[in-house]
């Protein structure tokens, strides 16, 4: 432990010490909160992203056989 470390816990301890039970105890409560959220590994953004399935939904959607034709005018002028 570093010279700040110690300071800091002498510190905090000092703090924890003048505080009422109830009080301690939320401190606690807080304290294992962020030891077990820094233990637990962090997923990577790549590790975040679930992998694709291969015609997972095959048969699912239905598509037009004119779906990559283009829109009349009439759609894009707001007549239609």
């Amino acid at each position: 432990m570093t010279s700040q470390t110690l300071d800091i816990t002498k510190s905090l301890v000092a703090k924890l010490q003048s505080l009422a039970p109830e009080q301690q105890q939320t401190l606690l409560d807080f304290a294992e909160f962020l030891v077990q959220r820094h233990s637990q590994p962090q997923a990577t953004p790549s590790q975040a992203v679930q992998q694709r399935v291969p015609d997972l939904n095959r048969g699912e959607i239905w598509m037009s056989e004119d779906f990559n034709e283009p829109l009349p005018d009439e759609f894009w002028m707001g007549e239609q």
